[in-house]
């Protein structure tokens, strides 16, 4: 009779806590982060990032997502990873890669891709990337583009999954003068093999900043030095050097959060004045 009187108990308890998980997965925050450097007097930007969307299970609809950002503004758009891990998943992206159209960044969308898309394999992963392309995304493995915006020149570093051992720094970075410095990637633990590299900001995800955060995040252990470290979401620092974990906005597993919450991040950039062409290295 205790027994079952304990085993109710326990069942109630998981229901209640299942349910309040599963709505903390609609509660999203967008959070503003300006990232200024005392010496820096040049070009502000507004770049919206996105990361870890994870379809299979997302509970913020195109349609939501749209709403929370349609009366702003942004000069860039970036993806950092883990759009989803199924082929059948493939065709939900579209929506949302309209709604980033409509948001009409000024100087275009980029996306990095993560260990859960590259669950994919050859001509499905070729599929995931096409759709991204066709809907004006422009996918980074491992390369760069350049931008001027008025008179200031912006190094965008797309460094493919670092947990997924496709990470080719050296390549990332070839051929780039020097400039402002941002770097696209999933895997946060990167930055701990990028001494020699300078970056003045990186953008990543992955941690999903804990999702189930309770008492620890235990979990997260096999995911990297950064988490020993006590770095698995928000703004951080590794070698004098700033960088960004988002927390997400989709989920892995269950789709529940507890002492977490899906995020939209909208960073607030100042680049500077380039005079001169110098190695960005």
């Amino acid at each position: 009779m205790y027994i079952w009187i304990i085993a109710i108990i326990a069942i109630t308890f998981l229901m209640i806590i299942f349910n309040k998980g599963n709505k903390n997965t609609q509660n999203v925050v967008i959070n503003h982060i300006g990232v200024n450097h005392p010496t820096i007097d040049g070009q502000t930007i507004k770049v919206l990032q996105i990361s870890d969307l994870h379809l299979e299970n997302l509970s913020i609809s195109p349609e939501k997502l749209y709403a929370s950002l349609n009366d702003q503004s942004f000069d860039l758009i970036a993806l950092t990873g883990d759009f989803l891990d199924r082929k059948r998943s493939i065709p939900k992206l579209i929506p949302y890669l309209n709604v980033f159209n409509q948001l009409n960044p000024k100087y275009g969308t980029y996306a990095v891709f993560g260990n859960h898309d590259y669950v994919l394999r050859d001509s499905n992963f070729l599929t995931l990337k096409k759709v991204l392309e066709d809907q004006g995304c422009k996918t980074m493995q491992n390369e760069n583009d350049v931008l001027t915006i008025n008179g200031n020149r912006l190094n965008i570093i797309g460094i493919d999954d670092f947990s997924t051992k496709r990470s080719e720094i050296d390549k990332s970075y070839h051929g780039l003068m020097h400039g402002y410095n941002l770097v696209l990637t999933h895997d946060p633990n990167i930055v701990l093999k990028m001494k020699n590299f300078h970056f003045d900001y990186l953008l990543s995800g992955h941690f999903h900043g804990g999702q189930i955060y309770w008492p620890k995040p235990y979990h997260l252990l096999k995911m990297g030095k950064l988490v020993r470290m006590n770095m698995i979401k928000g703004l951080q620092t590794h070698d004098e050097k700033p960088f960004y974990i988002s927390e997400g906005l989709g989920q892995t597993g269950l789709n529940i959060r507890i002492g977490s919450r899906p995020e939209i991040t909208i960073h607030h950039l100042t680049l500077p004045i380039i005079e001169k062409a110098a190695s960005a290295m």
